[in-house]
């Protein structure tokens, strides 16, 4: 595992090129310690996997879990540029907006990176059939990006998602201090025209 320190930060990413392999392409957003990015991982050795993350602390700690994994990179960036500017159109199979910052502050909600251009910009990266999962402790914003994927024909919601996923270390947090978790797993479709 390496830091990805990419050779432009205007230039689209060279997937096959940073991972020196093709094989599906899963990006955990906000990939915060590390932690479910190596899980999942390890779980899946034929997929390649980019955290992306803007603190250095926690993108030293993603590094060191992931140390000895090949399939992984973490990009230390912000997760609005890199999705709209960096990953290639079509490239990724699926995204992992799991407990970003849920700016509670009603005065703060501006800050909230669930907006449309992030989710054109989701929507433009994700392939064909590729997924969108989504998970927040925060009710109110959880009905923002519901509201906001609903006035989208190209994102379908999946009834009865059959993947599980690690838990993440804001997931493990919430659970034990008994808060509900909200999730949302959508796919990309074409849309009728």
């Amino acid at each position: 595992m390496i830091e990805l320190l990419p050779s432009s930060y205007i230039d689209r990413l060279k997937v096959g090129e940073i991972f020196a392999r093709h094989a599906p392409l899963e990006v955990d957003l906000g990939c915060g310690d590390g932690s479910f990015l190596a899980a999942l991982a390890a779980l899946h050795p034929a997929r390649n996997f980019l955290g992306v993350e803007r603190l250095a602390g926690r993108v030293r700690s993603a590094c060191y879990k992931a140390r000895s994994l090949p399939n992984v990179r973490v990009l230390r960036i912000e997760t609005t540029y890199a999705v709209s500017y960096l990953l290639p159109p079509a490239s990724v199979s699926a995204f992992h907006f799991l407990f970003p910052d849920p700016w509670p502050k009603r005065r703060h909600h501006e800050r909230r990176v669930f907006k449309p251009d992030f989710l054109d910009a989701l929507i433009n990266a994700l392939a064909p059939g590729g997924l969108l999962h989504i998970a927040t402790d925060q009710h109110d914003y959880f009905d923002e990006m519901v509201n906001l994927v609903h006035t989208r024909d190209e994102l379908q919601v999946v009834p009865d998602p059959t993947g599980e996923f690690p838990a993440t270390t804001f997931e493990k947090r919430f659970r034990n201090s008994g808060q509900p978790i909200y999730r949302l797993e959508l796919r990309k479709i074409s849309p009728v025209i």
